[in-house]
């Protein structure tokens, strides 16, 4: 059977950047290696509770685990059934097209038809020197990746040239995926023309909601519909995305008190990095988790409202939450995750179903 013939009206799943960032409470980090493990334990869990997505997400630095999602996404194929899989994100702009769309073409047949890419211009920029671009590029690499990407997705065999990598003369392009063609999204955080990108290429759209206020999102989802529909994209193909960091506990006040330390910890190393001082304060923490801002950190009931309020701004018909941030320990993780598949997810479906 091929899952992706059977996805529900609202999908929800999960996905890490697989960051390895000392406990606050211990100061132990741990080796990539576990790391990796854990990452695909965590997948493990999500397919058998029945949660309908995993991703990961490119990095090339030390203190992330994951820098070739393709490789790690084979492994997780290899001990999963249905949960489908993806890049969250994959960098776009400093990888060669034909190489990611045979890596995913190979992955779509180890995993029986699960794969996805979803693509971003990515957080930090170390993969510009890494691989030799140039980021005065970013722009222009990202657009012309997207687009060699749909012409390898159409066609077994291709003709094309382009400013940035050497032009294909009837290429074969082999593997094919099980799938007609393998779903592309465009990941978007805060830049208008990415939504308008997306919308324009017919490609989903991964809204990434990680601060502020949900009502400044919503001009993305209709930017990004208008550019699909001026393109001439059938409006039903036209999809909508949420992604999010969250953590789930029994009650709205223990998933806070429990969370706060391990995301401040994150965002101060972050900071840290980019020259910054800054530290999350418990008070802006507690202000960014409330029913109309990003943090989907709470109960069952409290993120189950907050998706649903996003849904009647966005319309959207997926939600990932990345739920391993900042050291956690792997049993609070899995408790999110086992809280996010068998009560969160069950009562959007169903709100949804009803609408």
């Amino acid at each position: 059977m091929n899952p992706s013939n059977e996805k529900p009206a609202f999908e929800i799943g999960i996905y890490t950047l697989g960051d390895i960032v000392r406990d606050p409470h211990t100061g132990k980090t741990l080796s990539a290696g576990q790391r990796l493990k854990e990452i695909i334990d965590a997948a493990k869990l999500a397919d058998r509770l029945g949660l309908d997505v995993f991703g990961v997400g490119e990095h090339h630095r030390l203190d992330y685990a994951v820098s070739a999602p393709p490789v790690v996404l084979a492994a997780v194929a290899q001990a999963t059934e249905q949960i489908r899989l993806t890049s969250t994100t994959t960098v776009l702009s400093t990888v060669d097209p034909v190489r990611l769309f045979e890596d995913f073409a190979t992955l779509d047949l180890l995993s029986d038809g699960r794969a996805e890419v979803m693509a971003g211009r990515g957080a930090f920029i170390e993969s510009f020197p890494l691989f030799g671009f140039d980021t005065a590029d970013y722009d222009a690499l990202f657009e012309e990746n997207a687009e060699l990407f749909s012409v390898l997705n159409e066609n077994e065999v291709v003709d094309w040239s382009g400013s940035f990598r050497s032009p294909l003369r009837n290429a074969e392009i082999a593997p094919r995926p099980v799938q007609p063609e393998i779903p592309f999204w465009i990941g978007v955080g805060g830049t208008p023309e990415s939504a308008v990108r997306a919308g324009r290429l017919g490609a989903g759209m991964a809204l990434a909601i990680l601060g502020g206020p949900l009502g400044r999102f919503k001009p993305f989802a209709d930017l990004y519909r208008q550019a699909g529909a001026a393109a001439g994209h059938d409006p039903d193909s036209l999809r909508v995305g949420v992604t999010g960091h969250g953590f789930l506990a029994e009650d709205g006040e223990t998933a806070r008190d429990t969370f706060y330390p391990y995301y401040s910890g994150y965002w101060a190393e972050v900071n840290r990095q980019r020259g910054m001082a800054f530290r999350m304060s418990r008070e802006d923490f507690d202000q960014v988790t409330g029913p109309d801002h990003a943090l989907f950190v709470g109960s069952a009931e409290e993120v189950t409202e907050k998706i649903l309020r996003q849904h009647e701004l966005f319309g959207h018909t997926r939600f990932l939450a990345q739920l391993d941030i900042g050291g956690q320990l792997y049993e609070q993780v899995a408790r999110s995750i086992e809280l996010l598949a068998t009560e969160v997810a069950p009562a959007v479906r169903k709100a949804v179903g009803s609408m």
